[in-house]
């Protein structure tokens, strides 16, 4: 659906992301020059300082929320913007900037806000693990502890590539797990795994920074895609790695592939959860899709999603 010109617009620019600090300035003259008159603009550096803004923010909904961060912060933005009229611009600034890849989205910060005059507004599901939200995946094992090893500066430094560097230092350490899905509408039979390398519950296309979540997986086909990585041996994870850009990992002997709108994660031990980028949570969860949820602001050229319009 073509963009409508807005009548009030906010910015949120989270400062403590890869390029947020000397973004923020630029960020706000670049949403001006497309002729979009900004109400109010807020640079922000804390989860908790997130939320509050967006709260804020969403007590008197404005016609367009750009948001400027990584992707846990834009996932955060979403879930206060889900089921409203309020359409995202996405203004990537993180290290993996996963669902701007998913809806071609330029990671250069200009052309990213002219999208905001010139795009199209498209409709995203959001997946919701216990209410909480993510736009891109969900998981629990070896990616909470990749995410523990990715340190701010390591990411600064390194961009992209600090998560293969992270992913062997947790690789090393990781203990297998116990998993056991339950499917509450009956569309699979519970399934449980019991030597789990980790469990990855996909809402989008991308995660960690291109990997692709299934082949088919798209950001609003309605459906999670569910992956659990048996431990295995090293070589197994090499043949892995090497299907991971395609998503066709997924058919690899040792990953369980499901499709689903929702599904009951239970682990033994408990784990945390890595949502978008952001460990926060536990298990056991129970993840579920809200279709169509979020409009977001888009490239006229992109095809990672639609309008629906419901």
């Amino acid at each position: 659906m073509p963009a409508r010109p807005p009548t009030s617009a906010v910015l949120v620019v989270n400062t403590g992301s890869r390029r947020g600090a000397e973004a923020f300035p630029r960020a706000v003259d670049g949403v001006r020059a497309g002729g979009i008159a900004l109400t109010a603009t807020h640079a922000i550096r804390s989860g908790d300082e997130l939320v509050a803004v967006l709260e804020r923010v969403m007590t008197e909904p404005p016609d367009l929320l750009v948001v400027g961060g990584g992707d846990g912060t834009i996932g955060c933005a979403a879930g206060h913007l889900a089921g409203t009229r309020t359409v995202l611009g996405v203004l990537p600034l993180g290290t993996a900037n996963d669902l701007a890849r998913t809806l071609q989205i330029p990671g250069d910060l200009r052309a990213a806000c002219a999208v905001l005059t010139d795009g199209k507004d498209v409709d995203v599901d959001l997946g919701r693990a216990d209410g909480r939200p993510f736009l891109n995946v969900a998981s629990a094992g070896l990616s909470v502890a990749v995410t523990d090893a990715l340190s701010p500066a390591l990411k600064r430094r390194l961009g992209p590539l600090a998560y293969p560097l992270a992913a062997v230092r947790a690789y090393r350490r990781h203990e297998p797990f116990v998993a056991r899905l339950e499917f509450p509408d009956g569309d699979h039979p519970t399934l449980t795994v019991p030597d789990v390398l980790q469990v990855s519950v996909g809402n989008g296309r991308h995660f960690g920074g291109g990997a692709t979540v299934a082949p088919l997986a798209d950001i609003d086909d309605h459906a999670l895609d569910v992956a659990v990585v048996e431990q295995g041996r090293l070589r197994d994870h090499v043949s892995m790695a090497r299907l991971v850009r395609s998503g066709h990992f997924v058919e690899h002997e040792k990953v369980h592939h499901r499709t689903t709108r929702r599904v009951r994660l239970v682990t033994d031990p408990p784990l945390r959860l890595n949502l978008d980028g952001e460990v926060v949570g536990g298990t056991p969860t129970t993840f579920e899709v809200q279709r169509n949820a979020v409009h977001v602001r888009v490239p006229q050229h992109a095809t990672g999603a639609r309008h629906d319009g419901d």
